[in-house]
């Protein structure tokens, strides 16, 4: 556990899905903003080869392997940061995805993607503004995601999940006004991360221009909280797509979304 001494003033952010990713990018560009760590995700070993990296950095990190979707593990973390009185960013990462048809697919995992995209962030994001509020200042990240602004088939659960972290932040943005907290919710396009290996998509499918590095999202990210903006979208493309995704009729929504689900 990290030691809050007299000597040591630096200020402590939370990543959850800190092991890969946009999560261990936080991680890293944090580190490096002079914040210590405490790196939240299933995979311990993992966690422990972060945590000694980023000492190379000057930063102190906690290892808490949790799985969120757990209600045990749930309560752990957010006992963690209630007890954590320099926690000045949380950052609630830690996602998955489901390529697969809503009715189809096993409802054990819909639930999951359920658990760790809403239940999880609304219980660690009140935990955190607790001490937040009180001290008038922190901030807390959502990873949204484009998908939030997405409206068909295929990843039903993953666009409806993110959709409700966007609009979650705004209302949050708009309740803090005056206290000195900050929230953000962070919508990425496709990025260059495990995820959508894990999720088994063939990459060559979406054409390399759209893709973005973990690291540029995360710079603008952090570039885009420092401004004050709520809706953070990283690259001049993919403010385009949602312009265009806002425009877009259902039925349209709806045929492309089916091509798409044909190919993954």
């Amino acid at each position: 556990m990290i030691e809050s001494t007299e000597n040591n003033k630096r200020p402590i952010a939370l990543v959850t899905g800190a092991s890969a990713g946009l999560g261990l990018a936080f991680a890293r560009a944090l580190a490096q903003r002079g914040y210590d760590l405490i790196l939240v995700a299933r995979r311990a070993k993992r966690l422990e080869a972060i945590a000694a990296e980023l000492s190379a950095l000057g930063a102190a990190a906690e290892v808490l392997p949790a799985d969120l979707t757990n209600d045990d593990d749930l309560a752990r973390v957010v006992d963690r940061i209630r007890s954590c009185d320099r926690l000045a960013l949380l950052v609630n990462n830690a996602g998955f995805g489901l390529g697969a048809w809503y009715h189809k697919s096993a409802l054990a995992s819909q639930s999951a993607m359920a658990r760790l995209h809403v239940l999880a962030p609304t219980h660690l994001t009140h935990a955190a503004l607790r001490g937040m509020v009180a001290r008038g200042r922190g901030a807390v990240i959502n990873v949204s995601s484009v998908a939030a602004y997405l409206r068909g088939t295929g990843g039903v659960m993953y666009s409806a999940t993110k959709a409700f972290l966007k609009y979650f932040t705004l209302g949050l943005a708009a309740e803090l006004t005056g206290t000195g907290v900050r929230v953000q919710a962070l919508c990425p396009g496709f990025t260059y991360t495990e995820f959508h290996d894990v999720m088994g998509m063939d990459r060559a499918l979406v054409p390399k221009f759209l893709w973005l590095r973990a690291d540029y999202v995360v710079e603008q990210s952090l570039r885009d909280l420092d401004r004050g903006r709520v809706i953070s979208i990283p690259s001049m493309r993919y403010k385009l797509v949602v312009g265009l995704l806002r425009i877009t009729p259902q039925w349209l929504m709806n045929r492309m979304s089916r091509q798409r689900l044909g190919k993954i």
